[in-house]
């Protein structure tokens, strides 16, 4: 498996950008308010990325990656690395919606109530779905195992 492509998210997130401020400029009036707390879920999966990079880096780092109870075990590694290409994905998207809705809220704030009331859920939505790409891009990163060195023989079947 190869890492997630830096410019394929950013020509995501400009893609959602785009789809939701069309669809923002067209049907604001029968949007529901966007809370803050719309952006809980991208803000708590960035901090679960954060903790299983931080955990697997530390793991990588003393060599303890294998199968010994003490080690981190190589399928929860690739398991992680599945969560962090995920992660890095879902938060672009979810980055590149709430981008094109602010680009329709934020001039507009001073002048309709309803876009002052979204703003926070929107400005907080916007930077917990990056926070989630990059904490998604980072635990990918961190997920890479280095492959076994040359003194370990390959398992012969």
């Amino acid at each position: 498996m190869r890492t997630t492509p830096i410019p394929l998210l950013v020509i995501t997130t400009l893609f959602a950008a785009g789809v939701a401020a069309i669809l923002t400029w067209r049907f604001y009036a029968s949007f529901i308010p966007i809370s803050v707390t719309a952006s809980v879920t991208p803000w708590l999966m960035a901090g679960l990325c954060g903790v299983l990079a931080r955990r697997v880096r530390v793991h990588l780092d003393k060599g303890r990656i294998g199968l010994d109870r003490s080690q981190l075990n190589p399928i929860t590694v690739a398991q992680w690395l599945v969560i962090g290409k995920a992660s890095a994905w879902t938060g672009s998207v979810v980055g590149g919606v709430y981008l094109g809705i602010a680009a329709y809220v934020v001039p507009r704030a001073g002048t309709l109530s309803a876009a002052a009331d979204d703003l926070p859920g929107v400005v907080l939505s916007l930077l917990g779905g990056a926070a989630m790409a990059v904490a998604g891009m980072i635990l990918e990163r961190s997920c890479e195992v280095p492959p076994p060195s040359d003194a370990e023989p390959a398992a012969v079947a």
